[in-house]
């Protein structure tokens, strides 16, 4: 029906295209008719589109939430490597599930991956679910990823809706309902619903999430060259730069950390990150958060310094890193890393962080910020 509507509407004007042509409403069948043969012949080479796996798809797509192709290409042959399949990811152990998603970021991704396996083995006795409704129930599942899977391994006529898919949707249709609003969200999904080819729901769904990725690209996408340029409402519009619409702006906050960076000869202290915040289940260095960051006075008159090494006769501040900067999604993180030399090892310190051999650094799931300190310290 918002099809029909929009086809109706659509036809009540004429747009001029750049190329002087017509603008030409088109209908479902060409859209996905016209992307699926564009697929065939543009679409990359890629391990996790040679089968029908669902485990090594919902691998695939869970790698590639918030990341770029180019990158998470290894480590979906990393992890598929160490985890082949669902029993062993269930049966592994957390670390070792965060040490080899190390680099990627959103580590939550990889924890809601471990728990989802485990709910396989628990719920469904280590066989990946095939309907939608039992997809979606795994940690870490949302609709669009419970439809890709579904779609690609079992052949069932969801549409999927991903940051490409709504790009695609937003200048072909030229609809301006804001992509993060809940009736943008509903719009979307029914838009991509009327235009699916429920014959072949896999070829449909990688078509046009391939076509947002390489053909209709966010910034300066190439329209005089688009198989669907004669049928694009943005291109005929001129709003191709302006959609898709977004209400919301993401506010990003600074955050300013200090890293106590404590030895003993060739032992170091770390801690587990076990609070709800970024980089959980993943370890760093003691610690101090403060509003700005700290003078090389202020570290060595700071109270939380002191009482970290509270107990410690003999503690010698040997080295004050450059300050790094570090970008996420949310955040802008300021880090400085400050040596600290021991001869003595206190009660407290030991209490409190965990000692290791520094050789011993790699076996432990790192955040990249941390990575970046010890490569170029």
């Amino acid at each position: 029906m918002i099809f029909q509507s929009w086809q109706q509407n659509s036809a009540k004007k004429s747009y001029l295209c750049p190329s002087l042509k017509k603008f030409m409403p088109p209908s479902s069948h060409i859209i996905s008719a016209t992307l699926q043969r564009w697929f065939a012949e543009n679409k990359r080479d890629l391990p996790w589109r040679e089968t029908q796996n669902p485990y090594l798809i919902w691998i695939s797509e869970i790698i590639l939430q918030q990341t770029r192709v180019a990158q998470g290409y290894d480590y979906y042959l990393r992890f598929v490597a160490r985890f082949p399949d669902v029993k062993t990811l269930a049966e592994a152990d957390e670390g070792d599930v965060l040490r080899l998603w190390q680099g990627l970021g959103y580590y939550s991704r990889a924890r809601n991956l471990h728990v989802a396996a485990k709910q396989i083995v628990g719920d469904f006795d280590g066989r990946f679910p095939e309907n939608f409704p039992d997809v979606l129930r795994l940690k870490g599942v949302g609709r669009y990823t419970a439809a890709a899977i579904c779609s690609f391994a079992f052949g069932t006529p969801v549409a999927v809706v991903d940051g490409n898919v709504y790009r695609v949707l937003a200048r072909l249709f030229g609809e301006e309902t804001p992509i993060d609003s809940g009736e943008g969200q509903k719009r979307f999904e029914a838009l991509a619903a009327a235009i699916l080819d429920r014959r072949h729901p896999s070829a449909h769904n990688q078509a046009i999430m391939e076509f947002g990725a390489l053909q209709c690209t966010p910034l300066a996408p190439d329209c005089a060259a688009c198989v669907l340029h004669a049928h694009c409402r943005a291109a005929a519009d001129g709003t191709v730069a302006l959609l898709p619409v977004k209400a919301k702006k993401t506010k990003i906050s600074e955050r300013f950390f200090t890293y106590l960076v404590i030895t003993c000869g060739e032992q170091i202290f770390i801690r587990r990150r076990t609070e709800r915040d970024i980089w959980r289940g993943l370890y760093d260095f003691p610690l101090i958060e403060t509003p700005a960051l700290l003078t090389k006075e202020e570290i060595v008159e700071n109270e939380a310094v002191k009482e970290i090494l509270s107990g410690v006769k003999n503690a010698v501040f040997r080295n004050f890193s450059k300050v790094y900067k570090h970008v996420l999604t949310h955040r802008r993180l300021f880090a400085q890393f400050v040596a600290v030399e021991i001869s003595d090892i206190s009660q407290h310190l030991e209490q409190q962080f965990i000692k290791t051999e520094k050789s011993a650094l790699a076996d432990y799931p790192l955040p990249r910020l941390i990575e970046r300190y010890l490569i170029s310290d």
